[in-house]
């Protein structure tokens, strides 16, 4: 089976468990994080997670909704990328 991976971006105001809450969902939902950065700059929460959704229970589209809501309830924005797309953007 081929990898399927996405880049999960997070943008907010810095809070208790937006870690927490983006990683378990997508643990629940059968996604794989294989790597991750986060910062605060100025109050500001930012992160991106590296996930493998091959195994994805849910599908894409599915888990891109609940990552949503997830950020829609913390008043976050949460975006996510197709690795392929992403490098095909920066590709020279």
């Amino acid at each position: 089976m081929e990898r399927e991976r996405v880049f999960v971006v997070v943008i907010g105001t810095d809070q208790k468990g937006i870690i927490a809450r983006v990683s378990t969902l997508l643990f629940e939902h059968g996604a794989n994080i294989e790597d991750v950065q986060q910062k605060v700059m100025d109050g500001t929460f930012v992160m991106t997670m590296l996930a493998d959704v091959s195994g994805c229970k849910v599908g894409l589209s599915g888990l891109r909704q609940g990552l949503e809501e997830v950020g829609a309830a913390m008043g976050l924005t949460v975006m996510v990328h197709n690795e392929s797309v992403v490098k095909a953007m920066h590709r020279v």
